[in-house]
């Protein structure tokens, strides 16, 4: 036998008016934008790009406990079949051309997140003549998670971010 959990009002409210409304009515009005974003919060398939310790917290974002496929995101090993960039760790200015090339060849919409201190700024590293300071140089950057290493949490938070500024419509479409 389970435990009844109460019920939150407020949580069954909405739907509650919905259907009380399409049974008066027999339809729902909405802006077609607004159909589309929420749509788009609800697939979101992110491209995994870890280049050093913070793609290891990236990857336990996808596990059991936080379990990120719940979210309708699944990770894509294809830049064209993505919609989001997890950029997780040290962007080298070797490797700089090849995230450019990446995120150019994604369709639009898209959106970037920045993982880690050393993808925001260039870490402990940042003095370095090889590392980029900050992959915002190199792609525009929609979210940053700080830490060193980011939490999972984190990464979590980021992501329900994300969530929200696609509901807002707050997207600025960058042309290079």
């Amino acid at each position: 036998m389970g435990v009844i959990q109460p019920v939150d009002s407020t949580r069954e409210a909405l739907p509650a008016a919905l259907g009380q409304t399409v049974r008066k009515k027999g339809f729902l009005l909405t802006k077609l934008d607004d159909l589309l974003n929420w749509a788009r919060t609800g697939s979101l398939w992110p491209m995994t790009f870890g280049l050093a310790c913070c793609g290891i917290e990236m990857m336990q974002v996808y596990m059991a406990r936080y379990d990120m496929d719940r979210f309708g995101m699944m990770p894509r090993p294809s830049p064209r079949q993505s919609d989001v960039m997890i950029v997780a760790g040290t962007l080298t200015n070797k490797m700089a051309p090849a995230l450019r090339r990446l995120y150019d060849q994604m369709p639009e919409p898209r959106w970037v997140i920045s993982m880690g201190s050393c993808a925001n700024g260039g870490g402990y590293y940042h003095y370095s003549y090889s590392v980029v300071r900050g992959c915002d140089r190199i792609v525009p950057v929609d979210i940053f998670i700080p830490g060193c290493p980011p939490t999972a949490e984190a990464l979590l938070y980021g992501l329900f971010q994300l969530h929200r500024k696609i509901r807002q419509g707050d997207r600025v479409i960058h042309r290079p």
